[in-house]
């Protein structure tokens, strides 16, 4: 006998990483109060991005490292929906695939994190000569560069636990990751931080967001993952997205955006930066709500107007 849609588990397509996972069960919790009769699994799935450990993110071919694997297994049946952190999420919808839920955004900046029994300092200029400092983001790498060129940028990767264990072991002596996934996992609490902010440190177009999809054709699900959205996020997403589509720039691009919202207005001011950040790019724009999309090919249009173009060409050269 077939189930009918309340006894069919809905199935949540994840990466088996803590953060990915802390992410997954945030969106089942948020379902649970919408149909809290109906099963919901956690499909466990390995990206490409955590299969190679070693390669710097910006080696790897084409977008959507982490994510092309766990929309793989919504398009072949394994899964109904898939949960992504949208900055990882390639701003061209995957065929099959619609981006139907945006729930409300979390924290959204990066934080330098320094080493257990460290001090913080107070500003990226009180940092030591020279001081090692270690992501595998571009758009970090430059603005801190921007602001103190004598930095030695280091390349990390693995989760943000094997991170930080490589820091406290005197590998770097500040990580820059984003303040979410510490806030998340809670471990946040108990490290000396500098909380990087606008206008000298931008996060990037999603960060803090979530993004969950579902096949086009599956109508029931996407109305389910609707009700998850928040509009304040919703329209912050379509403004950022639209900006890096319009850019034709990919997710590790060295493009910073911030979107700030009150009622139905909404300003999105972006930064495009060389590689070595000596280079740096800005434009603003305000508007409603429902103007959302324009505002981010406005801001994409000041920027490629004053030479944003050939910053992100450069950078995808070398």
């Amino acid at each position: 006998m077939d189930q009918t849609s309340e006894e069919r588990p809905l199935r949540i397509a994840t990466r088996a990483s803590n953060l990915a996972l802390w992410q997954a069960y945030y969106v089942s919790d948020l379902l649970k109060q919408q149909t809290s009769e109906r099963p919901i699994e956690i499909v466990h799935i390995t990206s490409e991005g955590d299969r190679d450990l070693t390669s710097p993110l910006s080696e790897f071919g084409g977008l959507g490292v982490f994510t092309r694997e766990v929309q793989k297994a919504v398009l072949d049946g394994r899964a109904d929906i898939a949960v992504h952190s949208l900055k990882d999420l390639p701003t061209e919808q995957a065929p099959g695939l619609q981006l139907a839920g945006i729930p409300e955004r979390g924290p959204l900046y990066d934080v330098l994190i320094f080493p257990q029994e460290s001090e913080a300092v107070e500003r990226i200029a009180d940092l030591a000569p020279a001081a090692r400092i270690g992501t595998g983001s571009l758009r970090r790498r430059a603005q801190l560069l921007h602001q103190r060129s004598d930095l030695q940028m280091l390349e990390v990767r693995g989760n943000v636990e094997t991170r930080l264990k490589k820091l406290d072991a005197g590998e770097y002596d500040a990580l820059c990751l984003a303040e979410a996934g510490m806030v998340r996992l809670e471990l946040l609490e108990h490290r000396a931080f500098l909380m990087l902010q606008p206008p000298k440190v931008f996060p990037a177009v999603g960060q803090g967001a979530l993004g969950i999809e579902c096949r086009t054709e599956d109508s029931e699900t996407a109305a389910l993952l609707a009700g998850l959205s928040d509009p304040s996020t919703q329209a912050a997403i379509t403004a950022e997205r639209s900006l890096l589509r319009h850019l034709r720039a990919g997710c590790h691009a060295p493009i910073g955006s911030l979107s700030q919202t009150a009622g139905d207005q909404l300003t999105l001011e972006a930064v495009v930066l060389s590689a070595d950040g000596q280079e740096r790019i800005c434009a603003s724009v305000s508007g409603a709500f429902a103007e959302a999309a324009e505002i981010g090919v406005r801001v994409a249009k000041a920027l490629l107007a004053d030479g944003a173009g050939r910053l992100i060409s450069e950078t995808e050269d070398s």
